[in-house]
């Protein structure tokens, strides 16, 4: 998915879950405070011989690191593990690895622990809902474009001592101030009415809710067509999961009144109490802005398409942009080589996951479930492990 970074989840107590579903535990095995994989540690891992790699899995990975290569060979490695001609022989090969792929990551590859290895991995997907492309009774909620007075720039207050970082996203006011951009209640009540953003409308809100916290998905259009719709912007207002205000007021649980604590126990609470619906998505400010995709899949942070089953998001500063994955957890459904491709607001830290499932009811339900827990190695360039060490 394009980053929104994608759901921008805080960390919270155990089992708190994001509103799309997605647990957050207490703690990460590793820790998030430690700035890159340097630093959290690289130490050899099992070789990849050793992994069983399959292969339908293997060339579903090959054929996501083709298209990430040019990212990999252009893009600095905020890792610190490796330098963009570490992998010029392996993308160089990849082409005609086609057919042999298991073999082909055997011979590049070698695996590399970072941290402590111990992995934590969730799911997102691309949500379908019904749409149509001009507004008619039935089919009027909003998909907006970027609106051109969502801006970057310092307020006239802050201090040039502090002027660091990107600025913060706003607008500028009938005052000629520079101001937050307007929330998600304001964006609901009209703030962007008439000014010729919409490129699209939803049936239904509480869908449209869930697909811009995956930051992409699919719309089905009422005359059988299907337009694909991907992260543009983000208004600059925080995230709140609503996931984790449910379980603070009790609503999620397994005890009686209580609904799942899964993205359709939310869905189902909202449909069934939708005043107190309404008003718990609007605790989360954030809105997303939407562009019309073309293409075979949706894009994630670096550009390609990501597709199901090969495309994991990650955290930059601990896996290269690129890189293949193992997984090896819990929930065997996630076992075996990714590629990653995308990243996300709440996948911070060494050995977080995110999982991509594609589209379709059987990946609303897998990753809306997915809370798994194992072993993670990343695949570097062979060499790169002991080059790390002996430095």
């Amino acid at each position: 998915m394009q980053s929104l970074p994608r759901a921008i989840i805080a960390f919270g107590s155990l089992a708190l879950l994001a509103a799309c579903g997605r647990i957050i535990p207490e703690s990460t095995p590793n820790p998030i405070d430690v700035t890159s994989a340097r630093l959290a540690g690289v130490k050899s891992g099992p070789a990849v011989s050793s992994f069983g790699l399959g292969t339908s899995d293997a060339e579903a990975g090959l054929r996501s690191f083709i298209e990430s290569c040019p990212t990999l060979l252009r893009r600095d490695d905020r890792t610190g593990l490796t330098r963009q001609s570490d992998w010029q022989a392996a993308c160089d090969a990849a082409p005609a690895a086609k057919g042999n792929a298991a073999n082909f990551f055997q011979t590049y590859f070698e695996t590399a622990q970072i941290g402590s290895g111990e992995a934590f991995a969730t799911g997102y997907f691309e949500p379908e809902i019904r749409g149509c492309r001009t507004r008619k009774p039935g089919c009027e909620v909003p998909v907006y474009a970027i609106p051109g007075d969502l801006i970057r720039r310092w307020p006239d207050s802050t201090p040039e001592a502090e002027r660091t970082g990107r600025p913060p996203l706003g607008r500028i006011d009938a005052n000629g101030d520079f101001v937050q951009y307007f929330d998600r209640t304001a964006i609901e009540e009209g703030a962007l009415e008439g000014r010729g953003l919409e490129i699209a409308y939803a049936v239904d809100p509480v869908e449209m809710f869930f697909l811009q916290i995956q930051g992409s998905g699919r719309l089905k259009l009422d005359d059988g067509g299907v337009m694909r719709i991907g992260y543009a912007g983000q208004n600059g207002r925080g995230y709140t999961g609503i996931g984790g205000v449910m379980r603070e007021r009790g609503l999620l649980g397994d005890g009686p009144g209580q609904y799942a604590g899964s993205m359709q126990g939310i869905m189902q609470y909202i449909r069934e109490n939708p005043e107190d619906g309404r008003d718990l998505m609007r605790l989360n400010k954030s809105w997303i802005f939407f562009r019309e995709l073309t293409g075979d899949g949706p894009l994630g942070s670096i550009g390609v398409p990501v597709r199901r089953e090969s495309s994991v998001a990650v955290d930059p500063r601990f896996v290269p942009y690129g890189a293949p994955v193992w997984l090896d957890l819990d929930r065997d459904v996630a076992d075996g080589l990714w590629i990653a491709q995308d990243t996300g607001g709440a996948i911070k830290g060494a050995n977080r996951f995110d999982t991509f499932w594609g589209a379709g009811e059987d990946a609303r339900t897998i990753a809306g479930g997915m809370s798994g827990r194992g072993t993670a190695y990343i695949l570097l360039p062979k060499g790169t492990v002991k080059r790390l060490n002996t430095k």
